[in-house]
């Protein structure tokens, strides 16, 4: 007895390869000028200059705090977005991703003006002694403000795929709502929590706009990776071109690794 074969695979349109090919030269070709530009005689010393290594330290420690931030925060409010139903929930998602859309500046302006000196909630810091903007902690909040709508987004669509049946199972058999989001919805979502975690932390990486306008740029206090490429760009060029392309690898590596991970899970 002969099996019947299965359905062929459907093709795409042969015309759908040349504008794919044409985005995917727009982004390649930017980033191989870029490597082009690079002087690899002097490439080890521009990167690991004093200046060059504070700022990639400070880079990297406060991108790996904002990403924490941003799981401990957005988690709960993925969780509501995608598990609940209230009057208002369109307002209020609009709202939370906002961030995504706006100039970056514009929210360094409002952090400014909400917690600087004499922001509305600064001056309740003042009375202690202490002040928020243009210090490490600035830092951190302007890249937890444009960077947490990227991990809620992910997560919201991880759990809204996976469904609820699951935990109405779990629910059904006496597990209490604790237990579920922990044992039933949490681990489901793992993948978009991970992927959700990973575009915070690159999108800390980059941070420039919210940052420098809230945090200013303090050489081992707020100036991180992207302010240095951005001052070096007028007094040395080469450094500002090969730290580039060191935001560039290290973006890469975080961004495979976590697909790498992701398809493991």
């Amino acid at each position: 007895m002969t099996s019947r074969p299965g359905p062929r695979p459907v093709g795409l349109p042969r015309w759908v390869v040349v504008p794919a090919v044409v985005g995917t030269l727009f982004v390649v070709v930017p980033l191989a000028a870029l490597v082009a530009q690079v002087e690899w005689s002097d490439f080890w010393g521009l990167i690991t200059s004093e200046s060059s290594l504070s700022a990639l330290a400070l880079s990297l420690r406060t991108s790996a705090v904002s990403a924490l931030v941003c799981v401990l925060l957005g988690v709960p409010m993925a969780l509501v977005l995608a598990r609940t139903r209230f009057p208002g929930q369109a307002v209020l998602r609009s709202l939370v991703l906002l961030p995504m859309v706006l100039p970056p500046v514009v929210g360094g302006l409002a952090l400014l003006y909400t917690f600087g000196k004499r922001g509305l909630i600064g001056e309740t810091f003042e009375v202690v002694g202490e002040e928020v903007a243009f210090s490490t902690l600035a830092v951190v909040m302007a890249q937890v403000f444009v960077s947490m709508p990227f991990l809620v987004v992910s997560l919201e669509g991880a759990l809204r795929v996976a469904g609820e049946r699951y935990e109405v199972v779990a629910a059904s058999l006496g597990a209490r709502p604790t237990t579920v989001l922990l044992r039933v919805t949490l681990p489901l979502a793992v993948p978009g929590l991970i992927s959700g975690a990973v575009l915070a932390f690159a999108r800390s990486l980059g941070e420039f706009g919210a940052t420098i306008t809230f945090a200013g740029s303090r050489e081992g206090v707020t100036r991180t990776l992207p302010l240095e490429i951005y001052l070096q760009r007028f007094d040395d060029p080469d450094a500002a071109i090969a730290l580039s392309l060191v935001l560039v690898v290290v973006a890469v590596l975080v961004i495979g690794l976590t697909r790498q991970r992701s398809g493991a899970l």
